[in-house]
């Protein structure tokens, strides 16, 4: 099945506010998302799931496994290593940290729908609203 996660998004945050907002806005465009709440249940899915996700959305700062340690393992595993990671972060000026660790962009929170809509639309292409 070719492009079988293309239209899915990881959100790997600890904060279950921010993963059902960002579920919902993105539900609403025709993305399906599956949610994380640390780096090691992201890790866990990704290595267990048949097909991958377009884009994964990235908090840093979360317990058991941060992002930062997720993005190293990630990184260092060739069948993941090839999935984009932009950064979720509610801490300002981020943009140098995340390139350092090779992130396509940076979302703050709380971010506009259109900032995150587009983030994800040019990584998992235009979804389709309202059916087929």
């Amino acid at each position: 099945m070719s492009g079988a996660g293309a239209s899915t998004v990881l959100v790997v945050d600890d904060d279950k506010n921010v993963c059902a907002l960002i579920s919902a806005v993105l539900a609403g465009q025709g993305y399906k998302t599956v949610v994380a709440g640390n780096g090691k249940e992201a890790l866990a899915y990704l290595r267990s799931s048949p097909g991958r996700p377009g884009l994964i959305l990235l908090d840093l700062m979360m317990p058991v496994m941060t992002g930062w340690e997720f993005r190293r393992i990630q990184q260092g595993d060739s069948a993941l290593a090839g999935i984009p990671v932009a950064i979720i972060t509610g801490l300002p000026d981020m943009e140098g940290k995340a390139s350092s660790i090779g992130a396509v962009d940076v979302l703050y929170k709380p971010s506009r729908v259109e900032t995150l809509t587009s983030l994800v639309s040019r990584f998992c292409g235009r979804a389709h609203v309202g059916g087929k």
